[in-house]
């Protein structure tokens, strides 16, 4: 994308002046100004709990009780829900879809805004102007399925031709490219590139460095809820942003040490697991060592998350193969039982099999350790604070209280509390799938050295990340899957993106 100028021409489409938000005694926003223009991408960076998230739902409906004023088209409004956000031309697009998954993608498209006939909402005309919606979108998606049968990557596609479909002149995208593979963020970017030369303004959210260089005009850093600054992208090189976003320089961006590997904690031998009537792992060998992070690559289907899930018994007994840990055979019969015999899996989802998000901080992380915490079956409250105490410490969690719900967190720090839950089991073997999904930069280091930290204690960890340089930099060795099957295993030495990603569309 060609860079704009430091304000592009014409008055801005959106005007926030001296935002400012308080739950209760916490203040999350003090004084912060955006102007959002027509035709460029403005991504709005920040570490997790820097406030963007809440400044969105403001401009979105979402949140109503605020401080300062919110002009669109030059007028002072203040929308009383997402729906009268929508009908002044701004649409945001949260990590949490609002879809409603027993509908189809056309009724979806539509909702809340349904094309009728004579009173009665015209399911024809809905089709039709959906499938050519999508269309113009490059979208291939069948608009009479229900978006329950989507893939994730399917169900945001759908979010956002829903977001054009109300002829919006904002949207705002909060982290889009969580759930897509490589060529789904290609055509992301494409929808991108056609909605800013239309002159729609897009604020867009994330944490990965490559798509803020690719993708943004101006970028503004609010950090510990305040404005810190607005500038072209061109003026602000990683190294400036990283210290705009944190106040401070990070150093090296993976912290990892040498290797040292001790014995073999965790083998696997032609090990199966079936779903749904097929195999998604099929006779996958490997094994991993104390004070080892192996990686685990693959493309979105290969089969590795269902390999954690299936070591986990999550599958139940839908698994077939051997496995041992420290040379005992692991017994797959259930999450409880791969607890007791110390493995745990942090899964690619937290709000969904992460979390239970109604829950406070301190029953969270103490969830998954509550026989050892409450021996006898009573609870001990003063010995689940401080243990979640320690860990908060530990992980650098951000919370005003830790008997604060989960869900009111930022994305980043509840990663950090299913991490917490977590390493309280004391696992002999980490299964991390997606660990560092919709962090911040600071916050990535900041697991990067926990990492080293725990291999250095001995733990064997198993990782799972999409984002190929931090798959590369933290493995000592990698595996490939490809369609269930392993198709490569590198050392580190031998490990290069080509040889990696030959191996997951199985060309190598």
């Amino acid at each position: 994308m060609a860079a704009l100028p430091a304000v592009p021409p014409g008055p801005p489409l959106v005007r926030l002046r001296g935002i400012g938000k308080r739950f209760g005694p916490v203040t999350v926003l003090r004084g912060v100004d955006l102007d959002i223009y027509g035709g460029e991408v403005l991504v709005l960076a920040g570490e997790n709990g820097a406030g963007k998230s809440t400044l969105i739902k403001i401009l979105g409906g979402v949140y109503t009780d605020f401080d300062g004023t919110l002009e669109i088209a030059g007028r002072v409004v203040r929308p009383r829900s997402p729906l009268e956000a929508a009908a002044l031309g701004v649409a945001i697009i949260f990590q949490e879809l609002s879809l409603v998954p027993t509908l189809s993608v056309a009724d979806n498209i539509f909702l809340g805004r349904p094309l009728t006939r004579r009173g009665f909402v015209d399911t024809a005309a809905q089709r039709a102007a959906a499938r050519r919606l999508l269309d113009q979108l490059g979208l291939d998606l069948d608009v009479d399925r229900r978006v329950e049968d989507l893939s994730l990557a399917e169900q945001q596609l759908t979010e956002i031709a829903k977001a054009l479909a109300r002829d919006a002149r904002v949207i705002v995208m909060d982290e889009p490219t969580s759930a897509l593979n490589a060529p789904e963020v290609e055509k992301l970017f494409g929808l991108i590139a056609d909605l800013r030369a239309r002159g729609c303004g897009v604020v867009y959210i994330t944490h990965k460095m490559e798509e803020i260089e690719r993708l943004a005009d101006r970028i503004c850093v609010l950090r510990d809820g305040e404005h810190v600054g607005t500038a072209p992208a061109a003026e602000l090189p990683p190294a400036r942003l990283v210290n705009w976003m944190v106040g401070r320089e990070l150093g090296e961006q993976f912290p990892r040490h040498a290797a040292r590997p001790g014995p073999e904690r965790l083998r696997v031998e032609n090990f199966s697991v079936w779903r749904g009537g097929r195999a998604v792992v099929a006779g996958v060998s490997l094994c991993v060592h104390a004070g080892e992070i192996l990686g685990v690559a693959g493309l979105q289907g290969s089969g590795a998350s269902d390999l954690f899930a299936g070591l986990f018994g999550a599958y139940g007994r839908a698994v077939g193969g051997r496995a041992w840990l420290d040379g005992q055979p692991l017994e797959i019969a259930g999450p409880r039982r791969a607890i007791d015999q110390g493995l745990a899996w942090l899964t690619n989802d937290r709000k969904a099999t992460g979390l239970v998000l109604p829950l406070s901080v301190i029953a969270n992380t103490t969830l998954a350790d509550l026989p050892r915490l409450s021996p006898g079956g009573w609870r001990h409250p003063g010995r689940e604070q401080a243990v979640t105490r320690e860990l908060a410490a530990t992980l650098a969690l951000r919370a005003a209280s830790l008997d604060l719900e989960v869900e009111a967190l930022s994305g980043g720090n509840q990663q950090k509390v299913v991490l917490a839950k977590w390493l309280q089991t004391r696992p002999r073997v980490l299964l991390l799938d997606e660990p560092t999904r919709g962090i911040d930069v600071g916050a990535k280091r900041e697991i990067y050295q926990l990492l080293n930290d725990l291999t250095a204690r001995g733990l064997a960890i198993l990782l799972i990340t999409s984002e190929l340089p931090e798959l590369l930099a933290l493995s000592d060795r990698i595996v490939v899957l490809h369609r269930g099957r392993l198709s490569a295993e590198l050392t580190r030495g031998e490990a290069t993106p080509e040889k990696v990603l030959a191996a997951a569309m199985g060309t190598a």
